[in-house]
């Protein structure tokens, strides 16, 4: 796909208003919009998690450019993902990148190999323990309401099967992932302690 963006504003939306890829205008607050807006936003938060795992001073190198590199692919699905959710099935173009199968089976893969060792859990974690973990929790919850959107979605217009299995897997791997950092950077879990309350 040939991206050329030559001027940052138009004026188009200046009342409320998009164009989705196939030219359509469609009000800024309709569902679809809602869905891939919401998707670009998990898309920026995981980009602050990319940037904080590589500046994190615990844990190795290698771990660090491993959750970076895996991060950065789970951007670059995003953007396919949006690219997909804001433009209607009958516009979509033969090579546009979309979210496959494929897609959901790495993640399945790597929650499976992230999960690996993990201690069980006996109650729920609370976001804070350190950086990294904290961020990839913040990405969960924003990820589990671009869930919440394409399900809605979904139910009024068509939406790619594996677009709402992705984000459902998504947020599972981002949960792996916090818990994962927590003990490769030498973060803490805080763990829920209703006694506390």
């Amino acid at each position: 796909m040939a991206i050329r963006i030559n001027r940052v504003y138009t004026r188009g939306g200046d009342k409320g208003e998009t164009s989705l890829v196939g030219g359509q205008r469609i009000a800024k607050d309709a569902v679809r919009i809602e869905s891939y807006g919401t998707v670009d936003e998990l898309n920026a938060i995981v980009g602050l998690v990319r940037v904080a795992a590589l500046r994190n001073p615990g844990g190795s190198a290698d771990d660090r450019q491993g959750l970076a590199a895996l991060l950065e692919r789970i951007q670059n699905e995003l953007f396919n993902l949006g690219s997909d959710l804001a433009t209607l099935p009958q516009d979509r173009h033969p090579k546009q990148p979309v979210i496959e199968a494929r897609h959901v089976k790495v993640l399945e893969d790597a929650i499976d190999a992230h999960n690996e060792g993990l201690p069980e859990l006996r109650s729920f974690v609370l976001p804070g323990g350190g950086e990294v973990s904290a961020l990839l929790h913040q990405a969960r919850t924003v990820c589990r309401r671009a869930e919440r959107i394409v399900t809605t979605l979904a139910r009024q217009e068509a939406v790619g099967e594996p677009c709402l299995i992705y984000l459902n897997r998504l947020s599972d791997l981002l949960f792996v992932l916090s818990r994962w950092a927590a003990r490769a950077f030498g973060e803490a879990e805080v763990l829920w302690d209703p006694r506390k309350s």
